[in-house]
């Protein structure tokens, strides 16, 4: 039985071989031509995607240096003004001081006064006034005119005269 299997055999199998191995070749070609142009178009595509990173991270480095830069301002200014607010604090200090002297020389009482510290001294061609005096006693009593007494002490009130209080008299 053997033999007559093989004579009755025709020989299409191995014809069938060949062709299915030529068949595979031609689809490895192709398949390697393929995967060829693939990779070439993978390597712009990375080629691409390296220059943009490329350029973003340039972009990156050059926000870096200026925010740097913006901090560098920043604290610059910051300094600036920690300096005028000091020296506005400073100021006002010494404002304050000098409205506080002020507000003790007003009530502090006048010289010769009830409580002062010290008898006033009349100067030259100037009067003390005394408990009791007007402008009339102290024209009467300096030898001056009321009208001349105003006439040199525009701002007394002198209705309202204090003890202690200096006045100029006029010249004879």
């Amino acid at each position: 039985m053997d033999n007559i299997s093989r004579e009755s055999n025709s020989s299409y199998l191995p014809v069938a071989g060949v062709i299915a191995g030529v068949i595979a070749l031609l689809l490895s070609v192709g398949a390697f031509i393929k995967a060829a142009s693939t990779k070439t178009d993978l390597t712009a595509q990375i080629s691409t995607v390296s220059d943009k990173v490329d350029a973003a991270d340039a972009t990156s480095r050059a926000a870096q240096a200026a925010a740097d830069k913006n901090n560098s301002n920043i604290n610059a200014l910051a300094g600036q003004m920690q300096t005028a607010f000091t020296n506005v604090g400073t100021e006002l200090g010494t404002i304050h001081a000098d409205i506080k002297g002020l507000q003790e020389s007003k009530t502090k009482p006048a010289a010769g006064a009830k409580g002062s510290t010290g008898p006033v001294v009349a100067g030259k061609d100037e009067y003390i006034v005394k408990s009791g005096d007007t402008g009339t006693k102290i024209a009467t009593a300096t030898g001056a005119s009321i009208k001349a007494l105003e006439a040199v002490n525009p701002s007394v009130d002198w209705t309202k005269l204090k003890i202690g209080q200096k006045l100029k008299l006029p010249a004879k």
